[in-house]
């Protein structure tokens, strides 16, 4: 430390950077260990940078506040384009009940934090600082420090007591979540494999899956037509491939006429399979083995730009090509195409059809993960720019000193929500790959949290020495209740206890106790309930952040 300090001297850009990256370095090291399970991960970061404050680093603090809130703002963006495929969707089957449980939690730690800053001589900072903390949630960190700093005077002053209070509450955030799935599990005397199975069953008879199907026509009324007949009156039924007649496989193009003894294969929704049935005739579920005969099947990457935003009609693939799509995959979600479903960059697209066309369809789709990798730069800098314009848009709640703003956390969150739900504007693209992605997202929150730590670390042993444990205590407390009412309400209504992990999780935004529930069972069931309650926590935990600072400051 002191041969820096020697080399560089007072605070500058190059010591700060210096410094910087000194702390992400050490604090990704620290994120590594590994105990009972339990690793800090990136949180690492925010305890190696105040590690090094409080050893006395020379750093310039403006420079490292705007590093700090580009970093914020990174890091929301990219979580709001990987939840916006599944925004909508996760309030599906019990999404609504396991986003009420959330709900109770968000609201249960704020009434906690208010209680605390009522009863206490805590300031606002420092409490709604706990706050953040104790529920694990960095954005949310971010939206109340930027209220506390737009306050002016003394009050901005305490923004560096807000980041203290956040690593003192964090520790615990991460240990009592993991702690209250133990002790439902040994209060309710759950049995995993018990749980394992609930989960498979209600799956099987719930959740809409993808099956691959054999449909020997018997419906009188369909000799006679035509495959694109079939299309229109099932496009969001089936998805046709190809025809078994007469002992051999035959291209289900839109012109062959349907013939008594016909069999269908294609693929379908489990939920409609009795749909097939009445409308065409005995439905099979096929063996996913090789497909016999002159055709194959691929899977094929949608990389050409040009491409991307039409529908499979416009794109027209079955009338240029004795060929199907029969499904799609895109961002984790198996799609049935219609004639009228789009296709986005990033798609995986399933064809089956003749062997010696394949090639052709291939190319003419792209396939080429070297064109895909080239992230949209514009399309990001365009997210952001109107994610902080919205984020500035004043919204005047009733009784609040000031307008609460989404800020820098919430506006870019709610934007990349929207963008990455809808995919396109327009010629305009939204895509981004899985790798740029967690890029963006691992780098925005490495320099948020750095920043936070050095920015915050010069006093924080001497606030842990002068009373700052009870700020410890007061984080459990936030952390603990909620999640153990709601959890113990949970298993009341007989809720999987791994949708309640998976739920508890989520709505503590928080990555490391994901981790722990998804190594109780080898079942999506937790990511699941995660993925399900989680943007709308994030939400809720930003604005909510901003609510408590603006009512007590």
């Amino acid at each position: 430390m002191s041969y820096i300090q020697d080399l560089f001297g007072a605070a500058s850009i190059a010591s700060s950077v210096v410094y910087l990256a000194l702390t992400a370095l050490l604090g990704l090291l620290l994120g590594k260990i590994e105990i009972k399970k339990i690793k800090l991960g990136v949180a690492g970061v925010l305890f190696s940078g105040l590690l090094i404050a409080h050893l006395g680093a020379p750093i310039d603090e403006h420079i490292l506040h705007f590093i700090r809130d580009f970093g914020l703002i990174l890091f929301v963006y990219s979580i709001g384009l990987d939840m916006g495929p599944r925004f909508m969707s996760s309030f599906r089957k019990d999404g609504i009940t396991l986003n009420l449980l959330s709900v109770g939690i968000v609201f249960g730690g704020f009434i906690i934090a208010y209680l605390i800053y009522y009863f206490s001589d805590l300031s606002p900072a420092v409490v709604v600082g706990i706050l953040c903390g104790a529920v694990t949630n960095t954005p949310s960190l971010g939206a109340a420090q930027q209220v506390v700093i737009e306050q002016g005077g003394k009050v901005a002053s305490a923004a560096t007591e807000t980041g203290m209070a956040y690593a003192l509450a964090y520790p615990f955030g991460i240990i009592g979540i993991i702690l209250t799935m133990l002790f439902i599990r040994v209060f309710f005397n759950i049995k995993i494999n018990k749980e394992v199975e609930r989960y498979n069953e209600a799956l099987g008879g719930s959740e809409t899956k993808l099956q691959s199907v054999e449909i020997t026509v018997s419906n009188s009324n369909l000799y006679g037509k035509n495959i694109a007949f079939i299309k229109h009156i099932m496009d969001r039924e089936l998805a046709v491939s190809r025809i078994f007649r007469n002992g051999e496989y035959i291209l289900a193009a839109d012109d062959e006429i349907i013939q008594s003894g016909d069999t269908i294969y294609g693929v379908s929704a489990e939920n409609v399979i009795e749909n097939l049935q009445y409308k065409i005739g005995k439905v099979v579920i096929a063996d996913k083995g090789e497909i016999e005969g002159p055709f194959a099947a691929i899977n094929v990457l949608v990389t050409k730009k040009n491409i991307a935003g039409k529908t499979i009609e416009q794109v027209g693939i079955y009338r240029r090509y004795p060929a199907n799509i029969t499904r799609i995959l895109r961002s984790g979600m198996k799609i049935l195409p219609t004639l009228n479903t789009t296709l986005e960059l990033g798609d995986s697209v399933k064809i089956v059809g003749k062997k010696e066309v394949l090639k052709d369809v291939r190319r003419e789709l792209g396939d080429s993960v070297k064109e895909l990798a080239q992230p949209n730069i514009i399309s990001i800098f365009l997210g952001i720019l109107f994610g902080v314009l919205v984020g500035s848009i004043p919204i005047i709640i009733p009784g609040l000193p000031a307008p609460a703003k989404l800020g820098l956390a919430g506006g870019p969150l709610l934007i990349a929500i929207v963008l990455g739900h809808t995919g396109r504007i327009k010629n305009l693209s939204f895509y981004m790959t899985p790798g740029a992605n967690l890029f963006m997202k691992e780098m925005g929150i490495i320099l948020f949290l750095s920043c936070v730590g050095l920015l915050s670390g010069e006093r924080f042993l001497e606030t842990i020495l002068n009373g700052g444990w009870h700020w410890m205590l007061y984080g459990m407390l936030i952390t603990f209740l909620p999640i153990m009412i709601v959890g113990i309400i949970g298993r009341i209504l007989r809720i999987n206890y791994l949708k309640i992990c998976g739920c508890i999780a989520g709505s503590m935004t928080d990555p490391p106790a994901l981790e722990f529930a998804n190594g109780i069972a080898p079942v999506q069931a937790q990511s699941t309930a995660y993925a399900t309650v989680y943007p709308l926590t994030m939400f809720l935990r930003v604005l909510l952040a901003q609510i408590f600072a603006l009512i007590t400051l």
